[in-house]
């Protein structure tokens, strides 16, 4: 396990500490996979927040636009 694969696992494991562990590292998977499509993802939610959206809200609509490349990462 390299430094930056053991850093992402902790980050998960704090932030996602109240969803099951099977998840963590089913969401883990997904990011190392692509850890560039969740830097934008995250860099977009970010902006949308800062205009004004709730988290959740900003969350949805950059998910949804980005749902093809999503799926495509889960079929992997």
């Amino acid at each position: 396990m390299s430094v930056k694969d053991f850093l992402l696992k902790k980050y998960t494991d704090w932030k996602l500490k109240d969803v099951p562990e099977a998840q963590r590292d089913q969401m883990l998977a997904l990011v190392s996979k692509d850890p560039d499509l969740f830097k934008v993802i995250g860099e977009e939610i970010e902006r949308r927040k800062k205009g004004g959206e709730s988290e959740m809200k900003a969350a949805m609509e950059v998910m949804k636009k980005h749902r093809d490349k999503l799926s495509a990462l889960m079929q992997k």
